[in-house]
């Protein structure tokens, strides 16, 4: 199943998403069939349809908390020339900086030097859990989906922490919805400029995987649906103005956003 957020009458709905529409829903999947007010009933119902050409694509979540990993694949620690890690650690993003399918990505009038996309698979938490097993861990993931973890790197090597470099406004593309049944780490992601592949890799080529970073994150920190934890990038790729960027997980699905100069909406 693939559940999404799109924009209806100007606010956001939930939606399920069908091959040529997306069924509108009377509420959160989320909320209604793993919140703490969940009865144990349906689940939300259809309340219309809008055509999937015509969807406005939100990010398919706003997180309570949002998750992200850094360094977690083999090649990227090499590349950057760090060590590999021996335990499981997270840092945090802004969910103001997120933004959805199809939106474009601005890059602010000040960054300068390296502007990057990171092509991540994104996990969505569906149970409230702490002190988690391992097989706790695995069952508490409702779903996935694609996050593109934009950096501009000048910020990021001058600043004391990632607080522009990472979360500014549209730095953290993401969806274009959830899918809840497929083996994410089974499948490849692809980064393509302008329709060019820049990068491909196994996806679950990780030092650490979801399941083991939300029993460590359990230890000391109770995770609730709606969460999402994001879980790296094996590569990277420079971006500019004018380019499309097209991140594909097989199995999931493709996230695309143009990239855009502050001040210009052409």
């Amino acid at each position: 199943m693939r559940y999404t957020r799109v924009s209806a009458g100007g606010r956001a709905v939930w939606g399920r998403v069908r091959e040529r529409d997306v069924e509108l829903l009377s509420g959160s999947p989320l909320e209604a069939m793993h919140g703490p007010s969940y009865d144990g009933g349906p689940g939300p119902t259809v309340i219309g349809t809008v055509p999937r050409a015509d969807a406005v694509w939100l990010p398919p979540v706003v997180p309570p908390v949002f998750y992200a990993v850094g360094l977690n694949y083999p090649r990227h620690i090499a590349h950057c020339g760090a060590e590999v890690p021996t335990r499981p650690e997270v840092g945090y993003r802004a969910n103001s900086a997120l933004t959805g399918h199809g939106r474009p990505i601005v890059r602010p009038a000040g960054v300068e030097g390296r502007f990057e996309a990171e092509p991540e698979l994104v996990a969505v938490i569906g149970r409230t859990l702490r002190h988690a097993s391992y097989e706790e861990a695995r069952a508490a993931v409702f779903g996935w989906t694609i996050g593109n973890d934009v950096s501009a790197r000048d910020w990021q090597h001058r600043d004391r922490t990632l607080w522009r470099s990472k979360n500014s406004d549209t730095f953290k593309p993401m969806g274009p919805w959830i899918e809840t049944d497929v083996d994410a780490l089974a499948q490849t992601t692809t980064l393509r400029v302008n329709g060019e592949e820049r990068a491909a890799f196994p996806t679950g080529d990780m030092v650490f995987d979801p399941y083991e970073y939300i029993v460590e994150i359990t230890r000391h920190i109770t995770v609730r649906p709606g969460d999402v934890l994001w879980m790296g990038a094996e590569s990277t790729c420079r971006i500019e103005p004018g380019d499309t960027v097209d991140i594909e997980i097989s199995g999931i699905g493709v996230l695309s956003n143009p990239v855009r100069t502050e001040g210009n909406s052409a």
